[in-house]
């Protein structure tokens, strides 16, 4: 990713990127997921790792949602590996929250406990927007 004037760049479709977030927080989760990948796929190598993140939540919920435990406990671990690689902030999102909320549900997953709150993905500002 780039960096301007202290800020990440983001520089896929911003369009799909934030129609895949907003599926995401209405619990559309295979189609944030499939969302998300048309972003993925045309994204540059430096973004691909942080988008893959994205959508391991989404089909991981999506795995939940059809009684997959499995398949989601293993999705939603591997999204916060692989998003863990990245600050807070990057593209507008509040990644912090966004993982506790993992840490939440491996833990329920690891342990048979109810499911918590649907994680959201939230913005933090224009920062994911283009630049003029």
């Amino acid at each position: 990713m780039l960096i301007r004037g202290g800020f990440f760049r983001f520089l896929v479709d911003l369009s799909g990127y934030h129609r895949g977030i907003e599926l995401f927080n209405h619990g559309e989760f295979f189609d944030a997921h499939e969302v998300l990948e048309d972003v993925w796929r045309a994204a540059p190598i430096e973004e691909k790792k942080f988008l893959q993140g994205l959508i391991q939540i989404a089909v991981g919920l999506h795995h939940y949602s059809t009684g997959n435990k499995v398949g989601a406990r293993s999705l939603l671990a591997r999204a916060d590996k692989n998003l863990s690689a990245f600050p807070d902030g990057l593209a507008g999102l509040e990644l912090t929250p966004l993982r506790a909320s993992l840490a939440q549900w491996i833990r329920a997953l690891d342990n048979s406990h109810a499911a918590p709150p649907l994680p959201r993905i939230e913005l933090t500002s224009a920062k994911s927007k283009p630049e003029p």
